[in-house]
């Protein structure tokens, strides 16, 4: 379970360069400085998240997968899609009622460092 964790941290990590990238260079110029920040702060969270999932793998490599481990995984997956994923297509379409899904990324990111936490003190 910790490599397909690892691995989709990656992926994720993989991503994020790229939209990072796209946005730095294809999206610059095209967007106001506002909703620029929109679309970094989607790259950033998916970042960090991406490096969680990395992080959380080699927890779960290491002691042995538990349950908080892979709910950990799937709030953080979740987390990106919903959070960084909404704020993408937001900038990307000028589709406002998106925002509406964002906070629930949000939540979705809390769970998962929660149930990190749970699954690092169970080990």
């Amino acid at each position: 379970m910790g490599g397909s964790i690892i691995g989709a941290g990656t992926v994720f990590a993989a991503i994020g360069v790229a939209l990072g990238a796209f946005g730095a260079h294809g999206l610059k110029e095209r967007l106001t400085p506002d909703m620029m920040e929109i679309y970094q702060t989607a790259v950033h969270y998916q970042f960090y998240h991406a490096f969680a999932l990395i992080l959380l793998g080699l927890m779960v490599a290491q002691r042995g997968e538990g349950a908080g481990g892979a709910a950990a995984a799937w709030a953080f997956a979740l987390g990106i899609v919903l959070f960084s994923g909404s704020l993408y297509v937001l900038v990307l379409t000028g589709t406002k009622w998106l925002g509406a899904i964002t906070p629930i990324g949000g939540v979705a990111f809390l769970v998962g460092w929660a149930m990190f936490a749970w699954a690092a003190f169970r080990s």
